[in-house]
């Protein structure tokens, strides 16, 4: 069976102000059939979403959509609407949860926030992402916006609200997706956190076949 990819994001993968089939997750969808590799795509994320929006939402995509793959990306509408760290985390957490007891594999993408929120605040949101990837055995990329949020001049790679990406910077976003994602397709072992082969235990994503 064809692997099925659930993207359950804001914004940042709903392509907003960007034209149809411009944002990364239609880009993965070419990426994809340029490698051959047999996989569908569903994007189900919603401008403005919060990791509790996501929470809510994820137990009827993973009953509908039956995924092999969940690509969380959420996170960052919690910071602008200065939402709690620690619950942040608790849901990132559970979908995290929810998606391997469903069979799922699940990559985390991870988001920073600019310093003008504090040292504290930024240093905590930034490391919540690898916390819950470590504690939940799931995989992650450190940074969802590398090379287009973290170059000397950054303006120039987000529309004019400076908190969305061009057109321009999403094959470098899925440039910073794909590596990890790639990996997770071509794993052979079983599923984050479903059953291993008798004899065995499920390895985590990236280790080495036995």
């Amino acid at each position: 069976m064809a692997p099925v990819i659930l993207v359950v994001g804001d914004s940042l993968s709903a392509e907003y102000g960007l034209k149809r089939g411009s944002g990364w997750v239609a880009l993965l969808e070419q990426r994809l059939a340029k490698e051959k590799i047999p996989a569908r795509v569903v994007n189900a994320s919603i401008s403005g979403d919060t990791t509790a929006g996501g929470r809510s939402r994820l137990p009827a995509l993973l009953q509908q959509q039956k995924p092999t793959h969940v690509v969380i990306e959420l996170g960052a509408n919690d910071a602008l609407r200065g939402l709690p760290l620690g619950m942040t985390e608790a849901n990132l957490a559970q979908m995290t949860q929810a998606a391997q007891k469903a069979g799922a594999r699940v990559l985390l993408l991870g988001m920073q926030v600019p310093p003008n929120y504090g040292t504290d605040y930024t240093n905590r949101f930034g490391a919540l992402f690898g916390k819950v990837a470590k504690e939940n055995k799931a995989a992650l990329v450190p940074f969802f916006l590398h090379r287009v949020a973290d170059v000397p001049d950054p303006l120039k790679m987000f529309q004019a609200d400076r908190i969305h990406p061009t057109e321009a910077a999403h094959p470098l976003i899925l440039d910073n997706v794909w590596p990890e994602l790639k990996k997770m397709l071509a794993a052979a072992e079983p599923p984050q956190g479903g059953q291993a082969p008798r004899g065995g235990r499920a390895k985590p994503v990236g280790a080495p076949a036995s």
